[in-house]
């Protein structure tokens, strides 16, 4: 079903076995996605906290970008609105404020709050480049899930939800099984040395496993469910959401810039779902008006 993107099979098409698709489209889009990522962390020592929010999470307007050739979205002047306006809620928050800028990636954690390096960063435009990148290949990454990977168009909410999870689970079983590869090459040349956390860091590791998960599994769903779009903008969310739990936790005040850019994303949000809900409906009822009775076909004939 989800490589036809047919909701009945045909006769033909139910003897063939789902698992050499699966695993291919699984290598994939994963492979997409450990690309997009890891620029991030490799741009987080090279260029400035406010460059790197700013530029990765662009990744929204890259998104609508490639929905547009891949999955045939129309070009609506509603969404590139709204995506403008996150865009620059995003800005305001990045360059707005003097402090150093904390906030929420797209994995859901937090970055920030320690006092920048005097020297300032090293290779800040490489930096940019690298994360750049970054921000193209995850927009990618979410348009070619929401094409290769999730269910037609008409597949109830419920099962939409189950195959999400279950292609997440398949997302950690090829990292668990292919991505660790390059670790120990990279432990024993000396590139990067790794050792196993302990302590404090160890239950932080812990939590912040746990909350990716739950953010990541929240995001399939969301885009198998709506788009990649509106998924991509919800998830800008969590830059102003780390500005208020600082507040509530840490009592750092919110900064004006902070308080702006955020209820621009908010608003931005708000003026995605609804212009998601009225292009799912518009799909909704000229698919019920296409579909024709076999009844009264046959009563016309």
């Amino acid at each position: 079903m989800v490589e036809s993107q047919d909701l009945y099979l045909s006769s033909r098409g139910s003897h063939n076995s789902p698992i050499p698709y699966m695993l291919r489209t699984t290598a994939f889009v994963t492979t997409a996605l450990t690309i997009a990522g890891g620029s991030w962390y490799v741009a987080v020592n090279m260029t400035s906290a406010s460059d790197l929010t700013a530029i990765y999470n662009c990744s929204a307007f890259f998104a609508y970008a490639f929905s547009i050739p891949l999955l045939k979205d129309k070009f609506r002047f509603d969404k590139i609105f709204s995506v403008a306006v996150a865009i620059a809620g995003v800005l305001i928050v990045a360059y707005g404020d003097a402090r150093p800028t904390k906030h929420g990636g797209h994995s859901g954690g937090s970055v920030g709050g320690r006092p920048p390096p005097e020297e300032g960063p090293n290779n800040r435009a490489l930096g940019n480049i690298v994360i750049g990148v970054g921000s193209v290949l995850y927009g990618l990454y979410e348009v070619l899930y929401k094409k290769y990977a999730c269910p037609p168009e008409g597949t109830s909410p419920g099962r939409g939800m189950i195959f999400a999870m279950a292609f997440g689970s398949m997302i950690g079983c090829f990292t668990l099984s292919v991505l660790w590869i390059p670790l120990p090459i990279l432990h024993f040349t000396g590139i990067e040395v790794f050792e196993l956390p302990h302590g404090e860091a160890a239950w932080m590791l812990v939590i912040s496993t746990l909350s990716n998960a739950v953010f990541s599994g929240s995001f399939l769903v969301l885009i198998s469910l709506t788009s990649p779009v509106l998924s991509s903008v919800a998830a800008l969310l969590t830059i102003f959401i780390v500005a208020v739990v600082d507040w509530l936790l840490k009592g750092e005040k919110l900064s004006s810039a902070a308080i702006i850019g955020g209820l621009l994303i908010i608003a931005a949000f708000l003026l995605l779902s609804w212009s998601t809900y009225r292009e799912m409906d518009e799909e909704r009822r000229k698919r019920n008006e296409d579909e024709i009775p076999a009844s009264d076909v046959d009563e016309e004939e």
